[in-house]
């Protein structure tokens, strides 16, 4: 499924009910988490986008952060202002005069009732073409583990990790196929997501259960979008799940073709993200991430456009597991990725092949 911006246009109020003063100026509001609240549960319940204000949340309250991304139940939060843009518009019931700030939005059903709607924030990635690969899925639900006696499988939390991605690109007006795809998931907001085996390929095509077939059909998508695509800006970013010893606790990591300088220049630059935002968020923390050649993996060998090939953490290791298990976690995955991407294409020049 290949999904673009329309020009629908929604118009969002940007009166605070809270904290929001006659002259329009910045002022300091604070909230409560309750238990379970994550970072963007509080966001929601302030009236807020926390999309657009997750790195300001964090920066603001680092201190009172536990990991640096989970809130402390009972504990009180600063809330980032929202800084106003006045524009006089008449309202034709009340005749007065509010404050508005027009926003491009279209909906997308993919990702869920909850999170159809996304909001247009840049145009930084107009032009580029991107195609997202979930590992896995369909009848191979790959990497499995336990968690409080649930079982996680690998191509689930790849798949959620995936259309987050999806919709922060869309958000900055990229071009973007979603080559995995599942009938009824969205973006969920659960720690343990439940699995199915109703994933299709690009086309609603069937997943193959053979290893390389399944593998075959998922380059053949790739490489006949980029032939109709030739000319664009062009990237492929596929995302996994690890499976190493219980033991085992690992960083983010990227892979690229030995021979592809863009693939290269695109993991290296999402990799030079996470590296700034684990210096940010968790200075206290090295970050053993890397980006290094492996041309023997399949879909990098084989596919056309420059790509990256994703490695999210062992699903294993307990550590690990919290990078995909808490929903806030996986949201500012996608959030980094998609950083790293735009620092890619405005900073590139258009690889038609490799």
């Amino acid at each position: 499924m290949v999904f673009r911006f329309f020009k629908n246009i929604v118009f969002l109020s940007l009166f605070m009910l809270v904290g929001f003063t006659g002259n329009s100026q910045d002022s300091l509001v604070t909230a409560t988490a309750e238990k379970g609240d994550g970072i963007l549960s509080l966001l929601r319940k302030q009236g807020m986008n926390p999309y657009e204000v997750y790195d300001d949340f964090i920066a603001m309250n680092l201190d009172n952060l536990r990991d640096s991304v989970h809130l402390y139940a009972g504990r009180d939060y600063l809330i980032p202002a929202i800084k106003v843009s006045p524009v006089a518009v008449v309202d034709s019931i009340e005749k007065k005069s509010k404050e508005i700030k027009k926003i491009e939005s279209t909906e997308f059903s993919i990702f869920g009732e909850k999170h159809s709607t996304v909001l247009s924030k840049s145009e930084r990635l107009k032009g580029a073409v991107y195609y997202l690969v979930s590992g896995h899925g369909g009848p191979d639900p790959g990497a499995m583990a336990n968690y409080a006696g649930k079982s996680l499988a690998e191509d689930e939390y790849a798949y959620d990790i995936t259309l987050r991605l999806a919709k922060e690109l869309l958000s900055h007006g990229a071009e973007v196929y979603v080559i995995i795809r599942d009938p009824n998931d969205g973006i969920r907001e659960e720690r343990i997501l439940e699995i199915d085996h109703d994933e299709v390929a690009y086309g609603d095509k069937v997943i193959p259960l053979n290893q390389v077939a399944r593998l075959r059909q998922r380059v053949e998508i790739v490489n006949k979008l980029h032939s109709k695509n030739k000319g664009k800006f062009q990237r492929l970013i596929v995302t996994h799940v690890d499976s190493r010893s219980k033991g085992q606790n690992i960083d983010v990591f990227f892979y690229h073709h030995e021979k592809s300088k863009n693939g290269k220049k695109l993991a290296e630059s999402i990799h030079k993200t996470f590296e700034k935002k684990y210096k940010k968020y968790q200075p206290n923390r090295t970050y053993t991430g890397t980006f290094q050649d492996r041309t023997s993996l399949y879909l990098v060998k084989k596919t056309h456009p420059a790509m990256t090939f994703i490695e999210i953490g062992n699903i294993r290791n307990k550590k690990d597991q919290k990078r995909i298990l808490v929903p806030d976690n996986r949201q500012a995955l996608a959030k980094w990725i998609s950083e790293g991407v735009i620092l890619d294409f405005e900073g590139g020049e258009i690889g038609r092949i490799r």
